[in-house]
Formats: C-alpha cells, structure tokens, sequence
C-alpha cells in the first residue's frame, strides 16, 4: 500500500485505460478522485474501488471548457498525484481536419493537462511532495496516417511534461509520460478480429495491450518506487518490429 494518505485524480477514469489506473491506484490506498462526464458510469467506478475496501468519489467536468477544469481544479482540493489521462482521437487525413477539429484535439489532450497542472502542481510543490503522469501516445513519436491532430496534441504534451520535470524537478514533484500502442478498448472490441490481429502484429510481441498492463506502468510511475525518474516519457507499446521482421 504505498500510497496510503496520498489523493489522486484521474482524468478519464470512466473507462479503458483510466479506469484501470483509478482502480489500481485505490489498491495502492490512494483516495482516488474520478473524473468523467458520465455520471453512471463514474458511480460504477467508485462502487467498485469502495466494494474493494478503497476509497473514491467522483468530480465531472468538461475539459474542453477552460473554465470547467479550472471548477475540477477547484473542486479537488489537494491532489497528490495527478494522472492526465482523458482525450479524444479523430483519425483523419490532412486534407479533411477542420479547424474545430484541431482546436479540440489541443484543447482537450494539451491545454486541460497544462491547466490541471499550473492550478495543482504549485499546492504539490508547497507540500513538497507531488507526482505528475501525462497519457501520450506512441502515435507522437511514430509517424501515422491520419493521426495528425491526435498526434500533435499529444507531442506538445511530451513536451510539456520535460518542460514540468525541470521547472518541479527541485520542489519534490515528479513529471512524467507513458505512451501506450495499442490497447484493448471499447473501439477494439467492436472491430473484426482480422484488423485487431493486424493491429497486433505491428508490435513486437504479437497482440494489443490490457488497460491493466499501462495502468501498471503509470502507477509505478506516480509511486515512491520511481523516486528517482522524472522527464521520461515512457514507451508501453509492445516493442517494434524489426526491419526484416
């Protein structure tokens, strides 16, 4: 339990990979804050962290809107360990991305973290304790057919997060990213098996990742274990292929 008397909040933590990471979390004795926009769903999560013996509540908030995550900020109080995993993907060609579009990509996945993180890390400096995890993306440092918005959003996060580490890095506060390939999701479920194999044969290890596999690595991440990391964004992607392979 190494994270008994530590608060945490998990944007996203409705589903997939965020929910894995609040439930993980709770078992590490977090108090685990769960943010989403479904509150049924939220409720559901909570429900199961507390029937665990954990301990969980639930703030919704609209993280597109600047002024709601400034409210989630607000409403959270003294956070601990701030896990930035909501966002949204549209893949698309250049040609057919709107300025919408991209304005809510960077809306979403780069400046809600950014604000989340100029409210919160200060009140975790001035504790002197505070660890920082951003959900990226392998798509960031792999160039991708039609990831461009989703992409670019999530590079700025990158780097982003080396930018945190340094600023925090003397104030006991942590910044760091992990970077998932491909997971198993809602989305994944739905498509044929024939494309989840082809996803899963892009990577080394043959298949797409558990939700609970990156929760394990984001967790170690915002633990005292990884004391001694900060400014890294780590790649949990199945490994790549080699050339001949």
């Amino acid at each position: 339990m190494s994270l008994n008397s530590k608060t945490a909040l998990v944007t996203g933590a409705t589903a997939g990979i965020g929910r894995a990471i609040a439930k993980q979390l709770a078992a590490e004795g977090a108090e685990v804050i769960i943010h989403g926009r479904n509150a049924v769903r939220a409720e559901e999560v909570v429900t199961e962290i507390t029937n665990a013996g954990g301990s969980a509540r639930f703030i919704g908030a609209d993280l597109a809107d600047p002024l709601d995550v400034q409210k989630l900020a607000r409403l959270a109080g003294d956070v601990d360990i701030l896990i930035n995993n909501a966002g949204v993907y549209q893949f698309l060609p250049t040609s057919e991305m709107t300025a919408d579009g991209f304005a809510l990509h960077m809306n979403l996945n780069t400046l809600a973290p950014y604000i989340l993180v100029r409210e919160l890390a200060p009140g975790m400096a001035q504790r002197g304790y505070g660890s920082i995890v951003n959900i990226s993306t392998l798509a960031a440092g792999v160039a991708t057919t039609g990831t461009g918005m989703y992409a670019a959003s999530k590079a700025a996060l990158e780097t982003l997060t080396r930018v945190w580490a340094a600023e925090y890095a003397r104030l006991g506060v942590r910044v760091n990213a992990v970077a998932p390939g491909p997971t198993r999701s809602s989305g994944t479920d739905q498509m044929d098996p024939a494309t989840v194999k082809a996803i899963a044969d892009t990577t080394a290890l043959g298949r797409i990742a558990e939700p609970e596999e990156i929760a394990e690595a984001v967790v170690f991440l915002a633990s005292p274990k990884a004391s001694y990391i900060t400014g890294v964004v780590l790649e949990a992607a199945g490994g790549r292929r080699a050339l001949a392979d």
